[in-house]
């Protein structure tokens, strides 16, 4: 059996590790050919010296010293700075990229990937928010498969499985709502980054969490959803569903709704992605109804939860918006994770940018890479008065 060789952009973040631990538990399956980082030197130092991969690379150029000295005894090629991670992923021994890495950087090796022919295992959303027209045509041209990794984009993968002639009427992604989904808006005034950083069912990064905890991530999965699946935004609905069972569920026009059930473990859509269209056994923990014997849903709040209106907003509007508000929300959840801005001021900031920044109805690449660069300026400006 010839083993699938993997490279994974932004290994030492939470899909990362988890993807380096299904491929360690199916050894005859998968190599973790590449790995790459941001500036977690340590964690990618021990992540090469266990899994022994092709080549690490490193993207804090700052690091590379310590990186090449530390792997020094091991055949290992050692590279740093972004365009290696672009100039990595195009390999031809490469089978499959995931694309791990956090926010806007992903964008520019996932295209590369793309024209180099690699099968994508997408994680990094904010590739398909910012350019999502731009990435599909890409895909279509060079004939790559884009194979969603976020749960649930995976759960409306696995659910139209077997369905191409049948039409969709809509999808509906559940949300768990996060930490603040009972506060009330005084309660949100005076929440910190300690209570937005506890999400009640995931384990993630610093900034999907916050993202999830203002339901931004929500927003961009409904962005990304259009992309990935030819839906209107009248097609993509979301629900909060607190116990975050049922990961998502497609609606037919025959009103039949099929959903995708799984404990919230992020191993098995990274497996299903590296599988597809296999499913292989694996020794994950196993849903009990008789220990989850209740499953609820409510509508979203977006008065409390602005950021989810503001991402449907951006979606109508189509052209450069999308790239806008994910810009201008980089720069506020690294702000608030300084303790910068409250909470509820993350959605004002990002609401004022969209506002002033420069709209262009049918943006090229160039036009993504300026629009994020004046959104985060804007954005940052804001931040420092109090015009929002």
């Amino acid at each position: 059996m010839i083993q699938k060789k993997i490279a994974i952009l932004g290994s030492t973040g939470s899909i990362g590790t988890q993807a380096l631990q299904v491929i360690q538990a199916h050894p005859e399956q998968y190599e973790a050919y590449v790995l790459t980082a941001n500036h977690r030197v340590d964690q990618l130092i021990a992540q090469a010296r266990t899994h022994r991969p092709e080549a690490v690379v490193i993207a804090d150029e700052a690091h590379y010293p310590r990186l090449r000295e530390a792997l020094a005894d091991l055949p290992i090629k050692v590279y740093a700075g972004a365009q290696a991670l672009c100039q990595i992923v195009e390999d031809s021994a490469i089978d499959l990229v995931l694309t791990a890495m956090v926010g806007y950087a992903g964008l520019k090796p996932t295209i590369h990937a793309i024209r180099a022919g690699k099968a994508i295992a997408l994680a990094n959303k904010e590739t398909l928010v910012v350019a999502g027209e731009l990435i599909n045509c890409l895909a279509q041209t060079h004939r790559v498969p884009i194979l969603p990794v976020d749960s649930e984009h995976s759960a409306i993968f696995q659910c139209l499985a077997g369905e191409l002639e049948n039409p969709v009427e809509k999808v509906i992604l559940t949300a768990s709502g996060g930490p603040f989904r009972t506060c009330s808006h005084a309660q949100l005034c005076a929440a910190t980054k300690a209570e937005a950083l506890r999400h009640p069912n995931w384990e993630m990064g610093a900034k999907i969490t916050i993202d999830s905890a203002s339901m931004m991530n929500k927003g961009f999965e409904v962005i990304e959803a259009k992309w990935l699946f030819g839906l209107q935004p009248g097609q993509i609905e979301v629900v909060v569903h607190p116990q975050s069972i049922i990961h998502s569920m497609v609606q037919f026009e025959d009103g039949s709704i099929k959903a995708q059930l799984g404990l919230p473990d992020m191993r098995l859509p990274i497996q299903y992605a590296f599988s597809y269209p296999r499913r292989l056994k694996n020794e994950l923990p196993r849903l009990d109804f008789r220990t989850c014997p209740t499953l609820t849903f409510e509508q979203p709040d977006t008065t409390r939860f602005r950021n989810l209106a503001l991402a449907y907003e951006a979606l109508q509007r189509g052209g450069n918006m999308p790239c806008i508000v994910n810009a201008a929300n980089e720069v506020v959840v690294a702000a608030f994770l300084r303790d910068e801005v409250s909470f509820p001021d993350m959605s004002r900031v990002i609401a004022a940018t969209m506002a002033q920044a420069t709209y262009l109805p049918q943006p090229q690449y160039d036009d993504y890479v300026q629009t994020d660069q004046e959104a985060r300026r804007l954005a940052s400006n804001i931040l420092k008065s109090t015009s929002f």
